[in-house]
């Protein structure tokens, strides 16, 4: 691998013109498919085969006008005044009148002839019901949606919006998150490099991979529906994992130039040493995302394929267009910035770096590490198990308006519906018998749904010669476990409910729906997290041709991620980062395990490979296997910490956003990758590593026969290259 890869550096990096021109003339033909193909994501989520879905799928066929999307329009005065006073009353009847005028609008319920006034008559509850899906609203009909209601609002009346579409429903992204992830990152590359032009290559790339990806993934949405946070994660990993893949290249690039060599033979060097590691690396991740697809469930699917794209077109652009930007960049890449304060400073920490490694911070605590490795091992893994005790109490569910911050209108009309109606109205079950029922089977299956536990209210919906629907409204909130409990309940004594009616019945709905996509995404939980373990014990054996390393990894990665859910199930489902993060504390988003067991094992994969390629190249070399630990993980620190903090700052500036699930993501993505790259990767790792020693890289003899050996450290081109090895370098 390491000798193609150096090929293919000296070839971009004499072709630099043409690579270059190659990725512009990409990233310009993705910004105007997504431009001319107008595609939007959507927070649509739904699992084929589920109840919930089939009942969906149901009413499209016999009943469509209850088969689409659906807003609550909530109508609410202030006491003393009534929604049933005279003037209040005229302007929601006219604002009633004129919703139904607009387009793709299937019903309006009335709600003075629709049983829709509360008993204290504060709020009124209206029902909007459109012809198409939620993904298939047109904005214009929402816009116009808030304009049929001008006469409910000049009367006095506040207007307040939930259901599956509503005005301002598509999240709209900020570019704040990116801008400060950015200028962190900037920061971050300035400390380590000391030069402008070396700190600004990986943002350059990054922003390149990034436009690209991201368009792409626009102008796909325009023709399937697409998860709004599968461009918040692409985004993230797009732009964490393009620098972090440039800096490592670089950072081996800048030491080659300082050791003596010239740029086209530094570059390609760097790119057929540290390019090998960055090629596994992104290979790890690739593969974790595009696994999510063994859970079955395509909105999952899709968001994985999403990140996996965007860390694609990173890792591509790291090994094409990196070293054709290091062509134009010549030796700048290693002027550095001068101070006042101390003159040559960044020379002299570069030239430390580079010549004598031992002399560096990290070297330093890879020395610490090694020497009180017992008790590090110890005290590392009991910090993590602290960490991970409230993963324990984890409670699975899809993001509701309790959620929601107080300031938007899903989440006023949330609050105004459970505190005049009860909880309950805000997640109405339906219940669908499908077969032409009479008005005495109708009846009859009202009946015997008000006698369920926990029912406050059922009552007919839509009757035809086809289906009859009846509205169930549960005592607590659409999240609640009671109310999960109430639609097994119905699911499991089906049979005696439905005696009388004539009919079989299904349970939907959009909260039937979130119930089920939980259900089904808590049981994949376990057979993904063992398909990322033998994906990881499979693709590090065949990386450094031993068991034990594999074993080693997968351990850590275990404890990482524990710790990881602990700290977001602390911060967000108990409360504890309630006035921190000004969030309301609801369950733990149902997709966030699955993403998280994805992505910080492909990222706790990445420097993994770039510590311990780096200890395995010093052993292959001494045959000391405790120094190599010491001098290998010295040798790795800097760049990893560079990396790591990157990523870190990245997830991190992801929390400067109103919305709750973009906020858990950023937060637990960053919680992971800290504390994977610092207390495992850089502690634990070399800890457990200095214990085993050498008998860490046993392989039986018939591995060394049957499996081929990639060479991720680029020994193998060192040695046939005529020239001298640098001394130092980027994680191999």
């Amino acid at each position: 691998m390491s000798t193609y890869l150096f090929r293919l550096g000296k070839w971009a990096f004499r072709r630099r013109r043409w690579v270059l021109g190659f990725w512009l003339a990409v990233a310009v033909t993705a910004i105007v498919l997504a431009t001319v193909s107008g595609g939007q994501t959507n927070d649509s989520f739904t699992i084929p085969g589920t109840e919930s879905q089939r009942t969906t799928d149901l009413l499209e066929q016999k009943l469509p006008a209850l088969g689409g999307a659906q807003t609550q329009v909530v109508f609410a005065v202030k006491s003393p005044a009534k929604v049933t006073d005279q003037g209040p009353r005229a302007g929601i009847e006219a604002a009633v009148a004129q919703l139904r005028t607009v387009p793709q609008v299937a019903s309006v319920s009335d709600p003075f002839t629709d049983q829709g006034v509360a008993p204290d008559q504060q709020v009124a509850l209206g029902w909007v019901q459109y012809t198409a899906q939620p993904a298939d609203v047109e904005d214009s009909t929402l816009d116009k949606l808030e304009d049929a209601v001008a006469p409910a609002k000049q009367a006095g009346v506040q207007v307040e919006y939930s259901g599956s579409v509503y005005p301002g429903w598509r999240i709209t992204p900020s570019e704040l998150p990116e801008l400060i992830g950015l200028a962190i990152a900037l920061i971050i590359l300035l400390i380590t490099f000391g030069a402008v032009v070396a700190a600004g290559v990986p943002i350059v790339n990054a922003i390149i991979g990034v436009v690209i990806a991201l368009m792409g993934v626009t102008a796909l949405a325009s023709v399937v529906d697409i998860a709004s946070a599968s461009t918040t994660v692409a985004l993230m990993l797009g732009l964490s994992c393009g620098i972090d893949y440039g800096l490592f290249i670089l950072f081996r690039h800048r030491n080659n130039l300082i050791a003596g060599m010239t740029p086209e033979e530094s570059a390609s060097l760097a790119l057929g040493t540290a390019g090998s590691s960055v090629v596994f690396a992104g290979l790890t991740v690739i593969i974790a995302l595009c696994g999510l697809a063994v859970v079955g469930i395509p909105f999952l699917t899709l968001m994985g394929l999403c990140a996996a794209a965007a860390v694609s077109v990173a890792l591509l652009i790291a090994l094409t267009l990196l070293p054709a930007i290091l062509g134009f960049a010549g030796p700048k890449v290693a002027k550095f910035i001068d101070t006042r304060l101390r003159p040559g400073h960044h020379e002299e920490v570069a030239r430390i770096t580079a010549t004598e490694p031992a002399r560096t911070f990290g070297a330093t605590w890879a020395r610490f590490v090694v020497r009180f490795r017992i008790p590090v091992l110890v005290l590392g893994v009991g910090l993590l198990l602290v960490l991970a005790i409230p993963a324990a109490s984890m409670d699975l569910g899809l993001p509701s308006a309790a959620s929601q911050p107080e300031s938007s209108t899903q989440r006023k009309a949330y609050d105004l519906t459970a505190e005049s109606f009860g909880p309950g109205f805000n997640g109405p079950l339906l219940v669908v018998a499908d077969g032409p029922v009479d008005q005495s089977g109708v009846q009859t299956l009202v009946n015997a749904l008000r006698q369920q536990p926990d029912v406050a209210a059922a009552g007919p919906l839509a009757v035809n010669n086809e289906v009859a629907v009846v509205r169930v409204i549960p005592t607590t909130g659409p999240n609640s476990d009671t109310t999960a409990d109430l639609v097994h309940h119905i699911r499991d004594n089906r049979a005696a409910i439905e005696n009388g009616v004539g009919a079989p019945i299904l349970v939907g709905g959009s909260t039937a729906s979130n119930i089920d996509v939980s259900t089904k995404l808590s049981d994949a939980l376990p057979v993904f997290l063992l398909v990322v373990v033998g994906l990881a014990f499979v693709l590090l054996t065949f990386a450094f041709r031993t068991i034990l390393v594999p074993i080693k990894s997968i351990l850590g990665f275990l404890l990482s991620i524990g710790a990881a859910f602990g700290a977001e199930v602390a911060m967000f489902q108990w409360g504890w980062g309630e006035d921190i993060f000004d969030i309301t504390p609801t369950e733990t988003i149902s997709f966030l395990p699955i993403l998280m067991l994805a992505i910080i094992f492909g990222l706790s994969s990445d420097y993994e490979v770039f510590v311990v390629s780096r200890i395995k190249e010093d052993y292959t070399t001494s045959g000391d296997a405790r120094g190599a630990v010491a001098r290998g993980t010295g040798l790795s620190a800097r760049v990893v910490t560079a990396a790591a903090l990157i990523m870190f700052s990245i997830f991190v500036a992801f929390m400067f956003t109103d919305d709750p699930t973009i906020k858990v993501i950023g937060f637990s993505f960053a919680v992971g990758v800290f504390l994977d790259a610092f207390v495992v990767r850089l502690t634990l790792v070399p800890a457990t590593m200095a214990i085993v020693r050498a008998k860490l890289w046993y392989h039986p003899q018939w591995f060394a026969k049957y499996v081929p050996d990639p060479d991720i450290e680029g020994k193998r081109l060192e040695e046939r290259l005529a020239g001298p090895a640098p001394t130092g370098g980027a994680g191999h």
